[in-house]
């Protein structure tokens, strides 16, 4: 009885958000009632540690326009996730299973994490800042400028132990209408470290290249971006110096495949990445790759997934923001802390 009003509460949810877009649901998903799931491939007997045999990929919200940014936030146990066109950041309640609209319009956000107080911070297009919403609801804005000049587009953002915010700034949002509104950049394509104690920010990495996506290794020590430049896109990844503020010796990581496309990414506690992949029905889905970056893992989904992020009561549970919906499996790891 429990797991049919779940499902039900579930189903109720996914309509709400459906409605709220004003579409249709995307018909190509089926549920798998088998396991283990045939959705999640080993491509490396490594992988095998972290697949849960009873374990299936989840469909928990649809009818979005373009989904990005997912971020756990466990005290009030529901998962926020951006859908950008929509102008809105999207609320999943894990208890209920209900689909709501936590902010709307949200200056068409991006990406969103959790500082180490537990307060959100978002990057958005529209408005061209990055910003924090305080305990009370009210939202700080913790840079919109750099050298007087207003940034591009702030896109992908995390949060280091020290409580410094490193977050890419690529053009994406000023290019067209549909994620935010066309402007001229005025600035390089940086990635940048705010840091919230003094209020100052640097210039750790770009001009270059348009970086996307980012995460630290587990022990902070190095620090991956994604090239949305390349073609095929790279894994980039830096070495963190002068005490967790600078970055030197970037290096390729990974390049991938033709038609692959990294864009969001996670690092869980062993240091493995878990990228959101797509761009062809192939490819489509989340790609996982150890710390010497060979690839042990996929999980497929009838859509492209842009970002991902854990949640969860332990944070083994993987939410995957595609295209118009979002997913999520129970896996065998946890992420890192600030991501």
């Amino acid at each position: 009885m429990n797991t049919t009003r779940r499902g039900m509460m579930t189903a109720a949810g996914a309509a709400a958000a459906i409605a709220a877009a004003g579409g249709p649901a995307f018909a190509a998903w089926e549920p798998n009632e088998r396991y283990p799931d045939p959705a999640i491939t080993s491509l490396d007997p490594a992988f095998n540690k972290y697949r849960i045999a009873q374990s299936t990929v989840e469909r928990i919200a649809t009818g979005c326009r373009w989904n990005e940014g997912p971020v756990y936030m466990g005290d009030w146990r529901c998962l926020l996730w951006s859908d950008i066109p929509n102008n809105r950041i999207m609320r999943w309640d894990e208890e209920t299973g209900r689909v709501s609209i936590y902010r709307k319009p949200s200056n068409m956000a991006n990406g969103n994490t959790r500082d180490r107080q537990g307060r959100l911070v978002s990057c958005e297009h529209d408005a061209r800042r990055v910003t924090r919403t305080e305990y009370d609801g009210t939202v700080t804005v913790l840079m919109d400028k750099f050298d007087g000049k207003p940034l591009n587009s702030p896109n992908d953002i995390v949060v280091k132990s020290d409580d410094s915010v490193w977050f890419t700034d690529p053009p994406f949002g000023i290019l067209g209408n549909y994620e935010g509104h066309v402007a001229t950049p005025e600035l390089p394509t940086n990635v940048y470290r705010f840091d919230p104690k003094t209020g100052q920010a640097t210039v750790v990495a770009g001009g270059d290249f348009r970086p996307n996506g980012l995460a630290f290794t587990p022990d902070e020590s190095k620090l991956y971006v994604i090239n949305a430049s390349a073609n095929p896109r790279e894994i980039l990844i830096y070495d963190v110096t002068d005490n967790g503020t600078k970055l030197a010796n970037k290096r390729v990581f990974i390049t991938a495949e033709a038609g692959g496309t990294p864009d969001g990414f996670r690092i869980d506690t062993d240091g493995n990445l878990w990228c959101g992949w797509g761009m062809s029905p192939t490819q489509d889905g989340v790609k996982v790759f150890d710390n010497t970056g060979k690839p042990i893992g996929f999980i497929a989904l009838p859509e492209r997934a842009a970002n991902l992020c854990f949640g969860g009561a332990k944070r083994n549970r993987l939410f995957m923001a595609a295209s118009h919906s979002v997913y999520s499996l129970y896996v065998n790891t946890q992420s890192v802390k600030g991501g």
